[in-house]
């Protein structure tokens, strides 16, 4: 009597945690991967190599921006650090907010383990949905910033 009941609650917690143990052993290959090329575009690009990039034209460096950031993911608190670095070397806004934004939702580096993961449908438009909108609000932001201050 007692068997069934568990068995209709569901598995046990230790079967639970057995298969996540599984899952987890089977993604730790591709997920140290994504890590170590997040430490390498950390170590690799600098500041002043993206500061290069933007041409001061507002839609041309809202993409460039978008798609540097996604190039280049890692760390939140470091995009702020580079985003806030990039402002004091006279980048605009519109290119600074694209770059953080994309830098925190894209990630291009990870898709590898995002397909593994989520599948590839769902990431491709995850991915595309995150492209539009990171330009969108990185545009937004900037005029918001423009007209309250």
């Amino acid at each position: 009597m007692q068997k069934q009941k568990q068995s209709a609650a569901g598995p046990s917690f230790s079967k639970v945690l057995r298969k996540s143990a599984l899952a987890f052993s089977g993604m730790a290959p591709m997920l140290l991967g994504v890590i170590g090329l997040v430490g390498l575009f950390q170590v690799l690009v600098t500041p002043k190599m993206l500061t290069a990039l933007f041409s001061g034209n507002p839609p041309a460096d809202t993409l460039i921006g978008t798609l540097t950031g996604a190039v280049a993911a890692g760390n939140p608190v470091v995009s702020y650090l580079l985003g806030g670095e990039l402002v004091v070397r006279g980048i605009s806004l519109y290119a600074v907010s694209a770059f953080i934004l994309s830098w925190v939702t894209l990630g291009f580096i990870q898709l590898p383990a995002e397909v593994e993961v989520f599948g590839g449908r769902f990431t491709l438009c995850r991915n595309i949905l995150a492209f539009v909108f990171t330009m969108l609000i990185a545009v937004l932001t900037t005029l918001t910033l423009q007209l309250t201050g």
